[in-house]
């Protein structure tokens, strides 16, 4: 499989040109690619590489059966394998899959005094394991968080450099729209990247074929594959209700109100039953949870009803792949969605936002037709954001601007098929464009965006 350049890849550098790095977790939904980017860096970096795979080595989950020591461990593995050398100062000790094996995360700290050897470890976080880890590690490890590929490493995949999302960047922070050419090529490989999602062995298909032959197939099997870890690390009766939770998603997006309802779950179905469910698959990474403010209002944290929400898959390319076989094949072969088609850019644009590091949040006044898809930050204000299917008028984000009711919030921000402009304090923005907020944001924290920094344009 050809390898997709990552911006795990960046971290991985930034960390081994730390003096004082601690102990690695990088963790993350199922077949995201976090293997593949430790391995081809530890290539690159050490003399020799100890990799663990807890999964298919379930032999090496007896290393701690003398303690914790680095010591004693090197001598277990030893045992087991005595061909692994351990030269300090230029060896990795990569544990893979440490779901399997939370209690290696308490070996951190001593391998840490140690000092003798680098230590990641990676795992999919299914279930309780990672409350375990990070009850075992604290103080003694570095997290990173990875995901599937957002649409900057698809562009890296199609052989664009960073020169190309420099340039939009600058289109947006300046207010510049794109030209006829640009718009017409980004919103092609964005449509693109809808359709085929950020896994990577499904770009990799697509990258290697120039086609789509197959993708279809992958992602249902990756859906598969995530249906099949719910049952395996999901604990008694809960594995039911979260296979109800997650097979239920695309049927409730497409619905008006995309709020998630347990109640349309199962018959007699109750929230009490429920709760662990959802954040059991938000901790997963299958899913991205979307909490409803109480206000529209600074702080964000704690400002939010845990029993109001709506769910968007981690990844859009799987949620189109679950879609009934008529929609799904619509979509790829003429673009068109039908009732999907809010739900899908909605999704996007929250998924675009998560992978930046935003929680999601949105607002429904009750009694009101008053509701907001997306709310983020600057530094002073709030932002309202607003994912629109067509090029039509945002009544709310525009009541949301204009009101004295909301003091937090200055300007809005509107994503659309259409180009970049902007009046009447909401700033309009290409989907394509999504991945490049926390950026632009950023750049109108520094004053560095007229068209943001002077909403009555």
């Amino acid at each position: 499989m050809t390898y997709l350049k990552r911006k795990a890849d960046a971290f991985l550098e930034e960390w081994k040109g730390n003096p004082n790095r601690l102990p690695l977790i990088i963790k993350g939904p199922r077949q995201v690619g976090k293997t593949e980017s430790i391995r081809r860096f530890a290539k690159g970096h050490y003399e020799s590489v100890i990799e663990i795979n807890f999964v298919e080595e379930p032999k090496y989950r007896m290393i701690t059966s003398d303690g914790y020591a680095a010591d004693a461990i090197i001598r277990n593995i030893s045992l087991i394998d005595p061909s692994k050398r351990f030269i300090p100062g230029r060896t990795l000790l990569f544990f893979d899959e440490m779901q399997e094996f939370p209690d290696i995360a308490t070996a951190l700290k001593f391998l840490k005094i140690d000092g003798r050897f680098d230590v990641i470890c990676s795992g999919s976080m299914l279930g309780i394991g990672y409350t375990r880890i990070e009850s075992n590690s604290v103080g003694y490890k570095t997290d990173y968080e990875m995901r599937s590929l957002d649409f900057e490493e698809f562009l890296w995949a199609r052989g664009y450099g960073d020169d190309i999302t420099g340039d939009m960047l600058d289109h947006l922070i300046d207010a510049r729209p794109f030209s006829d050419a640009q718009m017409q090529v980004f919103t092609t490989l964005f449509l693109d990247y809808c359709t085929l999602g950020g896994m990577p062995a499904v770009v990799s298909s697509y990258i290697v074929k120039g086609t789509f032959e197959g993708t279809l197939q992958m992602q249902r099997q990756l859906v598969l594959d995530y249906q099949e870890d719910i049952r395996k690390y999901a604990q008694g009766l809960d594995q039911a209700r979260i296979l109800n939770v997650f097979n239920h998603i695309p049927v409730q997006l497409a619905k008006e109100n995309k709020k998630f309802q347990i109640s349309k779950v199962a018959r007699g179905a109750r929230f009490k039953d429920y709760r662990g469910c959802v954040e059991w698959l938000e901790t997963s990474g299958m899913v991205n949870i979307c909490y409803c403010l109480a206000y529209p209002e600074l702080p964000l944290k704690g400002n939010y009803d845990e029993n109001r929400f709506k769910l968007y898959f981690g990844d859009t390319g799987l949620f189109v792949s679950m879609l009934d076989d008529e929609a799904s094949e619509d979509f790829r072969a003429n673009r068109n969605l039908g009732v999907y088609k809010g739900a899908l850019y909605e999704s996007i644009v929250g998924e675009a936002l998560k992978k930046q590091g935003y929680d999601l949040y949105y607002y429904k006044r009750e009694n009101s037709t008053l509701e907001q898809d997306f709310f983020i930050r600057t530094r002073n204000h709030l932002v309202p954001v607003e994912v629109k299917a067509k090029n039509g008028t945002a009544k709310s984000l525009r009541t949301l601007v204009t009101s004295d009711s909301y003091p937090d919030i200055n300007f809005g921000i509107k994503f659309s098929a259409g180009n970049i402009g902007g009046s009447n304090h909401i700033f309009t923005a290409p989907y394509f464009t999504a991945f490049l907020l926390r950026r632009l944001i950023r750049a109108y924290d520094d004053g560095r965006a007229p068209l943001l920094n002077n909403p009555d344009q």
